[in-house]
């Protein structure tokens, strides 16, 4: 690793976005796979953390994290395929590691699509453990329905619903309300916009939205009060949600599930929502 430079990465940096998208396109190519780098969470400002490997002027490794809750980092990382098993990436992971600590951050989470040979060895070798699988899901355009039910709608969260957000997700999801709660308040950003399903003057859901850039929008955190679900509220909800990304001109819309989430991934096909990619996840201790 000696001939290597290690430093962190610039968001405004127009040629480290372009070393980065070679990178990702070389790798691509070579697993046969497709192999997303991110890019779109690392290019702007209080976006995702990233680490660069040099070597003579080209980046070779790429290491980018994240944290929702202040303890659990979310790692995404590429190795240039000539220069796996050199230790780049476990270079990459301590360079990070270093600004992880002073954060809190106890454990890491790695992502990396399913079939890469190279992710599973890289995250077995740090001891890491499989936690889950998920589908990445993008929206075509040309399957989507038409709600049934009028009695809906969708309005931007009020701090007076930030409590409701809590008990709902909570109670949805299986989270700790404590959890939950320092949750929405760390992602709590400019970028991220909350929305409450409303039905009869009563608050029945809610739905997020991560502005990643202007043509693409991530669709999380959705969910219906227990006493709601398993009536087709779920199904119209989340076509409200599509008009409205739609009408704000958004291009690519998508979201991810966990693989045996068979119900959730029956809605999202229903809606229109069509599996990119397979991602796998291992967690392990910092």
């Amino acid at each position: 690793m000696s001939n290597n430079n290690i430093i962190p990465m610039l968001y405004y940096s127009k040629e480290q976005i372009a070393g980065i998208t070679r990178l990702e396109q070389e790798c691509s190519q070579s697993d046969s796979f497709y192999i997303n780098a991110g890019i779109e969470h690392l290019a702007k400002a209080g976006g995702d953390h990233g680490i660069l490997c040099y070597q003579d002027n080209q980046i070779i490794g790429l290491l980018s994290w994240y944290t929702s809750d202040g303890s659990i980092a979310n790692i995404n990382a590429l190795v240039h395929p000539q220069h796996r098993r050199q230790g780049v990436f476990r270079s990459l992971l301590e360079r990070a590691a270093e600004d992880m600590k002073p954060q809190g951050i106890q454990f890491l989470c790695f992502r990396f699509p399913q079939g890469s040979q190279g992710g599973l060895a890289a995250a077995q070798s740090l001891g890491a453990v499989f936690n889950r699988s998920e589908y990445l899901m993008t929206l075509n355009p040309m399957k989507i329905n038409s709600p049934v039910s009028t009695d809906l709608s969708l309005f931007p969260a009020r701090p007076e619903d930030f409590e409701f957000m809590v008990a709902c997700s909570s109670a949805a999801f299986g989270d700790s309300e404590a959890w939950t709660r320092k949750y929405f308040t760390r992602t709590n950003e400019p970028g991220r916009v909350t929305y409450i399903v409303w039905m009869n003057h009563c608050r029945a859901g809610l739905i997020r939205f991560n502005d990643l850039n202007e043509h693409t929008a991530i669709i999380h955190d959705f969910c219906i009060v227990p006493s709601h679900q398993g009536k087709g509220l779920g199904q119209n909800v989340l076509i409200l949600a599509v008009e409205l990304l739609l009408q704000k001109a958004y291009q690519h819309i998508r979201l991810s599930v966990v693989t045996d989430n068979e119900r959730a991934l029956n809605l999202y096909r229903n809606v229109g929502f069509e599996v990119k990619v397979e991602h796998q996840y291992y967690m392990s201790s910092l």
